[in-house]
Order: structure tokens, then C-alpha cells, then sequence
């Protein structure tokens, strides 16, 4: 079951029927006392919250989720018009699991709900975890940090962002279309440099010991081994 707290109807609406299509169950609500309500009576398995809504904020309903401890590890992703980084890293820092800036791809939200709903299936018996590791490299969900050979390494949000994808999908090759996608919204016809110039900056950063910790394949695009 998937929670939308929506105040735009179009919005709302456009959210809860694509879900549907793909086999969600979900309820959406236009403010938060109704989503309140709900989640008292049934806990659902994510949340997607707008941050700018009448009653109260996306941030106040964030902050009353993570200080309950019935929904402490509860999955949450933001979608929200805030697209100032100070915006996104306040949302990640309160405990989000993603941040999704309006106007956004369909296809990119269903694909980051998977991904955070696998991340969840991880840890049937304790909920959601917060960490992904592979090899020596471990990524901390919640606080947006990342570590190699257990010494913190300086990530954009965008760099832990594809460090995160290809981790995720260890063993996978990503293509750069695919990534362009989830994690830049934007179309591979635009720029599809963008990928190689970040890919290069994060094998710099997590430096020779996990040199070929990402892998290049050739014509396609890049994968993390099946580590």
C-alpha cells in the first residue's frame, strides 16, 4: 500500500492512477489531517510526500513520521516544485529515502518507488535499510553519505545519487539512457556526456583500491560487479 499526500489534484490524480496501472495499491489525500486519519488505522509500505501543503508542511510531516517509533524506518520519497539543493539536503537530513523535483517523469517516480521499495525487501524482519554496501564501498541512505574502505568520501547529491543506481543494480549494466532518466530527468538526447563526466569524477573520489569498482562496457554503458 502506498500513501500520496498531494494537495494538487491533477497531480494527485495523475500519481494514483498510474500506480494503479502498474499494480499499486495505493490512497491519496489532498491534506495532511486526512492522511493522519488513514495511517492510524493502517500503516502502508511507502510514502509520497509534497512538502508544500496546507495545514501543515511536508517537513513537519516528515519530522512527526521519524519521531514515532511504530514509523521511524517508514519509506518516504518527497516530490516537491523546492528544487534549491539547501531544499533537497533539508529533506534528505530529516529522514527522507529520495527527493523527486516537479515536473518529473512518470516512468522515473515508478522506478525510484521500486527501487526504495527493494531496498526495503532487503530486511524483511527489520524494515527498511538504511545502508547500501557492496565491496568496501557503503552508501547511508538517510544521511546521504558515503564511504570507502570505511573512510568518508565527498559526494554530490547527484554523484551519491548514481553511485546509489549502480549499487542497486549490481551486476546489471546501467545504459546511459537508463541513468540520464533516473537520476537527471532529462532526456539522453540532451547530454549524454553528463554520465561519463560524473562516472569519472566517482571513480576519482573513491579512489585506486576500488579502481574497478565501476566497470565500463563498451557501446552500452556502466555496471557495478556482482559484488
Amino acid at each position: 500500500m502506498i500513501y500520496i499526500l498531494e494537495d494538487d489534484d491533477s497531480i494527485r490524480k495523475l500519481i494514483s492512477f498510474s500506480l494503479a496501472n502498474q499494480g499499486f495499491e495505493c490512497r491519496a489525500f489532498r491534506v495532511p489531517s486526512e492522511f493522519w486519519n488513514a495511517i492510524a488505522e493502517k500503516k502502508p509500505d511507502l510514502v509520497l510526500l509534497d512538502l508544500l501543503l496546507p495545514e501543515e508542511d511536508g517537513i513537519s510531516v516528515l519530522k512527526k513520521l521519524r519521531a514515532d517509533d511504530e514509523f521511524t524506518e517508514l519509506p518516504v520519497i518527497i516530490i516537491t516544485a523546492k528544487d534549491a539543493e539547501s531544499d533537497i539536503s533539508n529533506g534528505l537530513d530529516t529522514g527522507a529515502d529520495d527527493y523527486i523535483v516537479k515536473p518529473f517523469v512518470m516512468s522515473n517516480l515508478i522506478s525510484r518507488i521500486k527501487a526504495v521499495l527493494r531496498r526495503c525487501s532487503q530486511n524483511p524482519e527489520k524494515g527498511f535499510s538504511k545502508y547500501l554496501v557492496a565491496g568496501s564501498i557503503k552508501l547511508d541512505l538517510y544521511k546521504h553519505m558515503a564511504y570507502s574502505n570505511d573512510q568518508q568520501i565527498m559526494l554530490t547529491l547527484k554523484e551519491f545519487d548514481l553511485l546509489a543506481v549502480l549499487i542497486e543494480n549490481r551486476g546489471n549494466v546501467m545504459s546511459r539512457e537508463q541513468l540520464l532518466n533516473l537520476i537527471w530527468n532529462i532526456n539522453a538526447a540532451i547530454e549524454s556526456r553528463t554520465v561519463d563526466v560524473h562516472i569519472r569524477t566517482l571513480r576519482q573520489k573513491i579512489g585506486d583500491l576500488n579502481a574497478e569498482f565501476i566497470q565500463t562496457v563498451r557501446g552500452v554503458g556502466y555496471k557495478v560487479g556482482a559484488v
